[in-house]
């Protein structure tokens, strides 16, 4: 499976942002994790297969949501109050016919996106 992201650009704090995935077949549990300069690759949040349940860093809890359609083959993640410390790459993640539903570790999905980068400018 390809992971394809879009979405990331140059926004003001405060802005509103919707980052986009575009994957090349079924995916499971799919995700977002993002990782700024000098920084370990971070949790963002979680979807599962059906969309259903959805699991958020307190970061962003509150302020993203995420969402798919698998109709399309895509992810979503909204984001709304936009902060600096919002500033990363971001990467969209999935595993392929298996959950691993819940998990916040990098380690636990095998496919990854070439990330977009998100920029927040005080």
């Amino acid at each position: 499976v390809q992971l394809v992201e879009s979405g990331g650009g140059l926004v003001q704090v405060g802005d509103s942002l919707r980052l986009s995935c575009a994957a090349s077949g079924r995916t499971f549990t799919m995700g977002w994790f993002r990782q700024a300069p000098g920084k370990e690759r971070e949790f963002v949040a979680v979807i599962n297969w059906s969309g259903g349940r959805t699991y958020y860093a307190d970061s962003v809890k509150d302020r993203f949501t995420i969402s798919r359609d698998n109709a399309e083959n895509t992810m979503h993640l909204q984001m709304h109050g936009l902060k600096p410390e919002d500033t990363a790459v971001y990467y969209c993640v999935c595993t392929v016919g298996f959950s691993v539903y819940g998990s916040t570790s990098p380690a636990a999905f095998p496919y990854w996106g070439q990330g977009t980068q998100v920029t927040v400018s005080s």
